[in-house]
């Protein structure tokens, strides 16, 4: 695996790549017809807590190809020049400027019919467009015979971006485990993007995404399951930072 040079900053401990979007669409593009490089995190507030509660977790952000800032908050707290890049837009971002490399495309996660939605309306959106298959997989760890088949399909499939919607941490935790062993050269989990641009979720203003609370128009959206998330996770965010930033507490990158 080539792993880009791209530097990275700490955010408790856990590498952001310090990149602007421009060039991670770029770099994600050019792997069309490329042998394996590996994965890339888009990583925020939520998986930066998760990787202070699991240092396996934090490993999987630091041993991928790219961690970029999907969080505002991770933005500001970067060098100067790094910008957001923000899975549902980097999605479609590849998904245009791909067409010209002819780079294929294989939709793995959401809900069942999601992935199927997903890849009819980029399609029509973005005509040209290479999906060569999609796939829901059951929520819980494959067994050895799906995994298999999931291999093959992947095989006969022959894509060159794996997309992947199975939310943090899970969907990172399969592309540095179980995705390994798919046949394409970047998979890339991007959670929410398969509801969003398949139309089942709506997706906040721009305006909201810009100020850094995209997280309380999601709370809002689906309260039950993202609010209590939400204010913990953000609380202690804040609080992890100051001590950083204040020498209170060292989190060194491992």
């Amino acid at each position: 695996m080539t792993r880009p040079d791209v530097p990275r900053f700490n955010v408790l401990g856990v590498g952001v790549s310090a990149l602007t979007f421009a060039q991670a669409r770029d770099l994600v593009v050019g792997t069309a017809g490329d042998a394996k490089q590996g994965y890339v995190c888009l990583t925020s507030v939520h998986g930066i807590g998760e990787a202070q509660r699991d240092p396996g977790f934090k490993a999987i952000l630091n041993a991928s190809w790219l961690t970029t800032p999907d969080g505002m908050p991770l933005v500001w707290l970067g060098p100067k020049g790094v910008e957001r890049v923000y899975g549902p837009d980097l999605m479609l971002a590849v998904c245009d400027s791909g067409r010209t490399r002819g780079l294929r495309h294989y939709f793995y996660g959401g809900n069942p019919g999601v992935a199927d939605e997903l890849a009819a309306k980029l399609t029509a959106r973005f005509p040209g467009l290479l999906v060569v298959g999609t796939h829901c997989p059951p929520f819980r760890e494959l067994t050895a015979d799906e995994l298999t088949s999931v291999e093959s399909a992947v095989a006969l499939a022959r894509p060159d971006i794996i997309w992947v919607g199975l939310s943090t941490p899970k969907q990172e935790r399969f592309m540095a485990g179980p995705g390994k062993a798919l046949d394409a050269a970047l998979l890339l989990g991007v959670g929410a993007a398969f509801d969003f641009h398949s139309g089942r979720v709506v997706q906040a203003p721009r305006w909201i995404q810009r100020s850094g609370l995209e997280w309380l128009f999601r709370a809002c959206v689906e309260p039950r399951r993202l609010a209590g998330r939400y204010l913990r996770n953000n609380s202690m965010f804040v609080l992890r930072v100051a001590a950083q930033k204040l020498g209170l507490r060292r989190y060194p990158l491992s």
